[in-house]
């Protein structure tokens, strides 16, 4: 008999690239307006000398993975894509040191931040927390992870494609806070573990889907993703 009232979820984990082992996952975070571009298209100027890096979460059952048809989700009419390089780390830390970052890093895949972009800009508006928007079902889609254990990731171009036009275009070293400071800020606030996933942000570009779209994301080294949008939930 079981000593559970109901079944628990099954461990959510990603496909690793040329190994038959899973990467189990653990939290999801997220981080807000890390290209400069991207930051003003949405009405933002960010000012690296004055401000810090800050973030969001979403629940782990709402990882996806490519290859997936995403439902478009109940109670939005402008739900949009954000491609993002993602950072997968396998070994605790907390008030890591810039220097020190490599050593948590295990690997990197390529993402999507789906967003209820109409809920998020409402709650954005009158200062309530963005989960509406953001901790979308389905809502955050993963790639297999590329193993690179101890290393950060050379720069690259990172993009995305719908129904086979470039919307995304950019390469990460146009990140404004990078994947050493990142995972080095973060790691002030939270106790780092295996199985975090870090979204580190995406370039301008973004817009909205609709059911039948196809959708198309890459991080030139680390490889890349695909998804369709299937019809309203």
């Amino acid at each position: 008999m079981s000593n559970y009232l109901f079944a628990p979820p099954p461990v959510t984990a990603l496909p690793i690239l040329g190994s038959p082992q899973h990467f189990p996952v653990n939290r999801l975070f997220f981080v807000g307006r890390n290209y400069a571009a991207h930051a003003a298209e949405m009405g933002f100027t960010v000012d690296k000398a004055r401000e810090t890096p800050f973030y969001f979460t979403k629940s782990a059952s709402a990882l996806t993975p490519s290859g997936s048809t995403l439902p478009y989700p109940p109670g939005t009419a402008n739900f949009h894509y954000e491609v993002e390089l993602v950072v997968a780390l396998h070994r605790p830390g907390f008030r890591v040191a810039p220097e020190q970052v490599h050593e948590l890093i295990y690997g990197y895949a390529v993402g999507l931040d789906m967003t209820r972009r109409d809920l998020q800009q409402a709650a954005r508006e009158l200062g309530r927390p963005w989960d509406l928007g953001k901790d979308v079902e389905h809502g955050a889609v993963c790639s297999e992870l590329l193993p690179l254990p101890g290393q950060v990731l050379a720069p690259a171009a990172i993009g995305l494609q719908v129904n086979g036009q470039t919307r995304q275009s950019a390469r990460t070293n146009q990140l404004i806070w990078s994947i050493p400071e990142l995972i080095a800020d973060l790691s002030r606030f939270y106790h780092l573990q295996p199985g975090d996933l870090i979204y580190t942000g995406t370039p301008e570009g973004v817009g909205p889907v609709q059911p039948g779209d196809q959708l198309r994301g890459w991080v030139e080294g680390v490889g890349e993703l695909s998804v369709a949008i299937g019809p309203v939930a």
